[in-house]
């Protein structure tokens, strides 16, 4: 018999994880002392082995690996081995479409409280980055996209959106900002109602360590230049779809590099980086967001302390 704390060290599995599946999903059931405490069989520690590695190999949705984890159960013989010898459960891409698919059908109906319940599930069962890339942003495409093909009202583009939006918006606060790192400012320039990758990279930058003063889509000039004279913006960052606004960004930047000559830029979105002829090449971010990293260490947090972010 093993204690929650030994179940934890052998299988790297959180206290509270452990509790969640026992809980909500009812994975294993533990034997009790008289004080209360859990304790764990070997069967207990075999099934809860095989649950892990469906998730961390199989990419498996904890629901449907305890669903087929008692499937399997209810097969064998009492005798046979504890280890349970089942297929690899759906792979995740299947969950997350399910998932987002939910979401998507509440808001487009104005469901508010629905699909805001379907995304703290989400966080608990798939946690924030997974959420955010594969639920949470594909949705905000597929919201974009039915608004230009007429299948989504503007008021249910926007709702959505805004919904969404204020998920993101959550978790600009939970990591810690480091003062030594540049401040930014994040906004899609007038013209520009797209804002997808700005909230990804304003989201990255926040759990870099950077303060984000996030404007969003649509931001009109007059209002960028009392905040780049109060807040000691140190990087501006622009984000645009279409490559007809590359111009009008250009002659932005040039307005606030005369102004502020020691701000310095980050330019994302397909708008600069299908532009032909871009003025600043070198401040267009990777399109591949696994190159942000790497690309916004070389390019800006070169002199940032170890251990910071």
């Amino acid at each position: 018999m093993y204690s929650i704390k030994q179940v934890v060290a052998m299988l790297g599995i959180q206290a509270v994880t452990l509790r969640a599946w026992e809980n909500r999903y009812n994975a294993v059931t533990p034997e009790r002392t008289e004080s209360g405490y859990r304790m764990y069989t070997e069967e207990n520690v075999a099934d809860l082995r095989w649950l892990k590695e469906q998730i961390d190999q199989h990419q498996a949705n904890i629901s449907e690996a305890v669903r087929m984890l008692k499937i399997s159960k209810a097969k064998r013989p009492e005798s046979s081995s504890p280890a349970p010898m089942v297929p690899p459960v759906p792979v995740m891409e299947e969950a997350y479409a399910q998932m987002a698919d939910q979401i998507y059908d509440s808001l487009y109906h104005f469901q508010g409280e629905r699909a805001n319940g379907l995304i703290d599930f989400g966080f608990t069962m798939y946690g924030y980055d997974s959420m955010f890339y594969h639920v949470l942003v594909p949705i905000l495409v597929r919201v974009g996209d039915a608004w230009e093909a007429g299948r989504a009202t503007v008021a249910q583009e926007h709702f959505m959106t805004q919904l969404i939006s204020q998920r993101f918006y959550q978790f600009f606060h939970l990591f810690p900002i480091y003062p030594h790192l540049p401040k930014v400012l994040a906004l899609c320039p007038e013209g520009e109602h797209h804002q997808v990758g700005l909230l990804l990279f304003s989201l990255f930058m926040r759990k870099n360590g950077a303060e984000v003063l996030y404007l969003g889509a649509n931001t009109p000039e007059e209002g960028v230049f009392p905040i780049l004279r109060e807040q000691k913006i140190k990087l501006v960052c622009l984000s645009i779809t279409s490559p007809e606004l590359v111009e009008a960004c250009d002659q932005l930047i040039g307005r606030i590099q005369d102004e502020f000559p020691h701000i310095r830029f980050v330019l994302g979105g397909k708008g600069f980086e299908r532009a032909k002829h871009a003025r600043y090449p070198e401040w267009i971010m990777p399109e591949d967001s696994a190159d942000w990293q790497s690309w916004i260490e070389r390019e800006y947090f070169t002199d940032r302390p170890p251990g910071a972010g």
